[in-house]
């Protein structure tokens, strides 16, 4: 395939958030220079399996991860600038992970399939009718027997600042044609602002 999909090609149909910006600027709180060690654990157990798709990865460190286990590893991001730290950084190591901008919401112009796809902190951004179609290109890159697994911000999180909160309902709902939700479990999401880091939500779902 080329180096580059043909969803680079389009205007995203992704809600706006200036996401290039606070790349730029150095300042986001979920970049936090290593895997969550919700999805590090889940790697040591052996839950990272086949091809492995990190959607919304950011700088890339859970496609790293993956890709330094012998996985054959994507990240894909809107955000122009954190994929272009993220290749940096597989040059650096020396690994073989790819890494394009491209719309999570047209997965299928990737031109592949994965066996399991990351998910650290995006399907909380979505608003209900995005998330339909989120979850919809998803199944478009995941055949049968693929697996998803997802942090996302929790309901059981205080306060009102930050991504929208998420209910296990909503999972549930969002996941409940075509697929089987295994687990949702109580996790935390580290980020550069709390030490405590922010509730939320581990999930592991695959397609049927």
């Amino acid at each position: 395939m080329s180096n580059q999909p043909a969803s680079t090609e389009h205007r995203p149909s992704l809600p706006p958030h200036d996401f290039e910006s606070v790349y730029a600027s150095g300042s986001a709180p979920w970049d936090i220079g290593r895997p969550q060690p919700a999805f590090a654990t889940l790697a040591e157990v052996g839950g990272l399996v086949g091809r492995v798709l990190d959607v919304g990865c950011g700088t890339g460190e859970h496609v790293l991860l993956a890709a330094s286990l012998g996985h054959s590893a994507v990240g894909v991001d809107l955000a122009s600038n954190a994929i272009e730290t993220a290749r940096a950084k597989a040059s650096d190591r020396g690994l073989a992970a790819r890494f394009f901008v491209a719309d999570a919401l047209r997965l299928s112009e990737l031109g592949e399939e994965f066996d399991t796809v990351l998910d650290c902190g995006l399907f909380h951004v979505f608003d209900d009718d995005y998330r339909a179609q989120f979850v919809n290109s998803l199944a478009s890159i995941l055949p049968a027997g693929g697996r998803y697994h997802m942090l996302c911000f929790s309901d059981r999180q205080p306060g009102d600042w930050g991504p929208r909160r998420i209910t296990q309902d909503e999972i549930r709902a969002s996941f409940a044609v075509g697929w089987n939700v295994d687990t949702i479990e109580p996790a935390v999401m580290e980020i550069t602002i709390d030490p405590d880091g922010v509730q939320a939500w581990q999930v592991s779902a695959f397609r049927i």
